[in-house]
């Protein structure tokens, strides 16, 4: 394996030529004699994983088509000559131990948590640690994909379309609350009748929730929980809109636009107070990237649009909504007892490796004799581990693996924050937003794969492929051109 190292890869008095690939990018790199890469390009796992999520959805593989694809990822990845990994890559492979040290504990009695658990405890760590490999892999076939065939601007538009396709999810779940069908995976799956493979396999198109004082539908498709489809809107809307900028006929960027307008509806009408602040992250980190450009006339302009747009909220029954969601925390009181019950637990019991897995606590927060009931569904505690992926980090891995997956996310922020290309710009965009969707979202499966994704894309960089293309892209790229100077 090389490491490919930010510091090295983009001097300010080098130039485009002193940095040429050493990657293999001749087509037969990815065994291009194969019928799928003649049907779909080398890039044909992701490809057909993006592209084809509504298929996978309706089929009720959506959850599973993630884990599908890393592993024919794996499987070219494995057909190279040599691998890239990004700089601080050790200490990854160190958290993914660490992690693994997590199966030595799974049957150790955490404090105030419910006594035994049965092999179900293994299958729910063997669940994960594949899910964390899945990410690792996703990481680094973005960034050793050729980039001649597949250049990051072709893989962030793939990213755009799934922003798209859980847009018309969520507009479909505000139109069709109720409507779900029993899908193939469903038929075919074994354990399909249990709560969790039933939640991944039975594709509906939103929850109804009840906690305003009425019934609202909040949208969830083409993803199993409204939850996830708000940690994933949140995190693929600056590539949605970075593929719309880079459009090169104008009615697609005018139909990107309105995409973006339509979206306010389900993103207000998803409840989901994470995904607004996110978003507002987001303004705010395009907004000091915008200023350090000294591009004034951009901030007036993204400041005018956030204006109209608030006010268009604020006249529309969306703002009732939204003020109303404010004003009804719901859920604050749960996470915050979680968070905390989670990180007391951790480090009386295990503070180095954590349990491995999500505990049940006894009772509930209020007392040991307090549960869940028909008339009280919220009276049940949240398995420890759940209501932010930090909270399950602390409690699966310690805080020793906590920290080792903190400090491999800063060494990418901090590798490319200072960078001006729009991948690096994307990428750190992402990694931003993750880390505050991190507190409140489940982020293991699709957000985490889709982060990693971009942080494998944005260290293309670094070997030397995305400058060339970059470079070459904004030679032909007209003065008009949104994020000229980020290039």
């Amino acid at each position: 394996m090389k490491t490919a190292d930010p510091q090295s890869a983009h001097g300010a008095s080098a130039s485009p030529a002193d940095h040429r690939p050493e990657v293999d990018d001749r087509p037969e790199t990815y065994q291009s004699g194969s019928p799928l890469v003649r049907a779909f390009g080398p890039a044909w796992p992701l490809k057909m994983l993006l592209l084809g999520f509504p298929l996978w959805w309706a089929l009720g593989f959506a959850s599973f088509a993630f884990l599908i694809a890393a592993g024919a990822m794996a499987v070219q990845l494995v057909t190279r000559r040599g691998i890239h990994v990004p700089k601080g890559f050790g200490i990854w492979v160190l958290f993914l131990a660490w992690m693994l040290v997590g199966g030595f504990v799974l049957w150790a009695q955490a404090p105030g948590t419910v006594a035994g658990g049965g092999p179900e405890r293994l299958v729910g760590f063997a669940y994960r640690a594949v899910w964390y490999l899945a990410v690792t892999v996703a990481m680094l076939y973005a960034m050793n994909l050729p980039d001649r065939q597949v250049p990051s601007i072709k893989v962030i538009r793939w990213m755009g379309f799934l922003f798209l396709t859980a847009v018309v999810g969520g507009i479909a779940g505000l139109l069709f609350p109720r409507f779900e069908f029993t899908s193939l995976a469903e038929l075919i799956v074994p354990g399909a009748d249990g709560v969790f493979i039933y939640t991944k396999v039975h594709p509906s198109l939103s929850t109804v929730s009840d906690f305003l004082g009425y019934e609202q539908a909040r949208p969830k498709a083409p993803f199993s929980y409204a939850n996830t489809w708000g940690n994933n809107v949140g995190l693929l809307l600056p590539f949605f809109a970075y593929a719309v900028l880079r459009a090169q006929r104008v009615w697609l960027r005018v139909a990107g636009g309105l995409v973006l307008l339509v979206a306010l509806v389900p993103i207000a009408y998803s409840l989901n107070r994470g995904l607004w602040l996110g978003l507002g992250v987001l303004f705010g980190y395009g907004m000091i990237l915008l200023v350090r450009q000294r591009r004034f006339t951009a901030v007036w302009v993204a400041v005018a649009a956030l204006a109209a747009a608030t006010v268009l909220v604020g006249i529309s029954p969306i703002g009732q909504t939204v003020t109303l969601r404010l004003e009804t925390p719901h859920s604050n009181d749960r996470r915050t007892e979680v968070a905390d019950v989670v990180v007391r637990t951790t480090f009386r019991g295990s503070p180095l490796v954590g349990y491995g897995t999500n505990r049940q606590v006894v009772g509930s927060f209020a007392s040991l004799a307090g549960g869940g009931s028909a008339d009280c569904r919220q009276c049940a505690a949240p398995p420890l581990g759940t209501q932010g992926f930090v909270w399950r980090l602390v409690l699966t891995t310690g805080f020793v693996g906590t920290a080792l997956f903190a400090l491999f996310m800063l060494v990418q922020l901090l590798g490319h924050v200072r960078l001006r290309d729009p991948v690096s710009v994307l990428g750190c965009m992402a990694i931003v937003v993750s880390g505050l969707f991190f507190f409140v979202y489940d982020s293991l499966e699709s957000p985490l794969f889709m982060l990693m994704l971009a942080i494998g894309l944005m260290n293309r960089r670094n070997i030397g492929v995305t400058v060339n293309t970059l470079h070459a892209q904004s030679q032909v790229e007209s003065l008009s051109q949104p994020w000229k100077g980020t290039r």
